[in-house]
C-alpha cells in the first residue's frame, strides 16, 4: 500500500517536471526571438544611419560636381573669348593659303604647258616647297604674336590713365600739337613744352622698350605734320625739323630716359616729315568729315610704333604678288 502511494507520487512529480521543462524551453525560445528582433532593429537603425550619411555625402559630391561643371563652363567661355581674338588673323592666313594654293596650281599648269625638262621641274618644285615652308614659318610666327598690339596699347593706356595725354586706341600713337611745342614757323622746342615732354615721352617709350614688348617692336616713329598753309617743300622741311627736335629731346638722358633705354631707342627710332600730305579735316555735327582742313589740329607731331607682324604681313603679300 505504501509502495503504491510512493509510485503515484513519483509519477505525479515526473509529470509536473515535464511541463515545467517545456515551459522553460518556450520562454527561452521567446527570449531568443526577442533578442533576434532587437538585434535586427539595431542593425536596421545602423544601416539607416549609414544610408543617410551616404546620401548626405552623395549630395555634397553632387554639389561639388555642379560647381566643377560651372567652373569648367566659365573656363570654356574664357577660352572662347581668347579664340575669337585669333579669328581675324586666322582668316587672313587661310585666305593667304588659298591664294598660294591657287598660285601654285597655276604655276604647275604653266610648267606643264611649257613642257619643262625634268631638272627644271624639280627646281620649280623645290622653290614651291621653300615658299610653303617660309609661309608656314611666317604663319607660326604671326600666331605667336597675335594680340601683342592690344597688350602694348593696353599698357600705354594704363601708363597714361591719370594723364591729360590720350593714347589712340587703334594705333597706340600719341599726338602733340605743334602750337604747344613750337612757336610759329619754328622748330625749336619752347621751355614750357620741354616740361610737358619730360612727363610724357619717358613714360611712353618705357612701355615700348619693356623686355616683354621690345622684341616685337620693329620701329618707333616720330612724325611731323603741318597745315596746308605755304608751299609743300617749306612745310616738308619744317615738319621734319620739328620731328627731329623731339627726337633729339628723347635722346638726351637729362630728359628722363636712361642711357640703356637711349641705346635701345637708337636701334628703333625713325624721324619723318610729312609736310601737309596727311591733314586732319573738320567734322560736321554728326561727326562726319568735311572737306575743310582743321588747321590747328593738322599742325602736330605724332609718336607711334610699328610691329614686326606688320613686316610679316607685307612679306606674305610680296610672296603672293611674286615680288620675292
Amino acid at each position: 500500500m505504501k509502495t503504491k502511494t510512493r509510485r503515484r507520487n513519483r509519477e505525479a512529480f515526473a509529470e509536473h517536471s515535464f511541463w515545467q521543462s517545456y515551459s522553460d524551453m518556450m520562454a527561452a525560445l521567446l527570449l531568443i526571438f526577442v533578442l533576434i528582433i532587437a538585434i535586427t532593429l539595431a542593425i536596421y537603425k545602423q544601416k539607416t544611419t549609414d544610408l543617410e550619411k551616404s546620401q548626405n555625402s552623395l549630395g555634397i559630391a553632387r554639389q561639388e560636381l555642379e560647381d566643377a561643371k560651372k567652373n569648367l563652363e566659365d573656363a570654356r567661355k574664357d577660352l572662347e573669348d581668347a579664340r575669337l581674338d585669333l579669328d581675324e588673323y586666322r582668316a587672313q592666313i587661310e585666305k593667304s593659303n588659298q591664294e598660294l594654293a591657287d598660285s601654285l596650281a597655276e604655276l604647275q599648269q604653266a610648267y606643264a604647258n611649257a613642257a619643262l625638262t625634268q631638272d627644271e621641274l624639280n627646281k620649280a618644285y623645290l622653290e614651291i616647297q621653300d615658299a610653303r615652308n617660309e609661309l608656314s614659318a611666317t604663319k607660326q610666327e604671326l600666331e605667336n604674336i597675335v594680340g601683342i598690339r592690344t597688350d602694348i596699347i593696353g599698357a600705354l593706356q594704363s601708363a597714361f590713365n591719370n594723364s591729360n595725354m590720350s593714347v589712340d586706341a587703334q594705333t597706340g600713337s600719341i599726338t602733340f600739337s605743334s602750337d604747344v611745342l613750337f612757336r610759329y614757323a619754328s622748330a625749336a622746342l619752347t621751355e614750357d613744352s620741354k616740361k610737358a615732354l619730360r612727363e610724357i615721352i619717358p613714360a611712353y617709350l618705357d612701355v615700348l622698350l619693356r623686355d616683354e614688348f621690345r622684341e616685337y617692336i620693329a620701329e618707333i616713329i616720330i612724325e611731323g605734320h603741318t597745315d596746308t598753309d605755304g608751299g609743300y617743300e617749306m612745310n616738308m622741311e619744317l615738319s621734319f625739323n620739328r620731328a627731329y627736335s623731339v627726337a633729339e629731346f628723347c635722346m638726351d638722358s637729362k630728359n628722363g630716359l636712361s642711357e640703356e633705354k637711349i641705346a635701345q631707342l637708337k636701334d628703333l627710332l625713325t624721324v619723318n616729315g610729312r609736310s601737309y600730305s596727311d591733314p586732319i579735316y573738320r567734322t560736321d555735327d554728326l561727326g562726319n568729315p568735311t572737306e575743310q582742313v582743321n588747321m590747328p589740329a593738322s599742325r602736330r607731331v605724332e609718336i607711334k610704333f610699328r610691329l614686326k607682324e606688320d613686316e610679316m604681313i607685307e612679306k606674305i603679300q610680296g610672296v603672293l604678288n611674286g615680288q620675292q
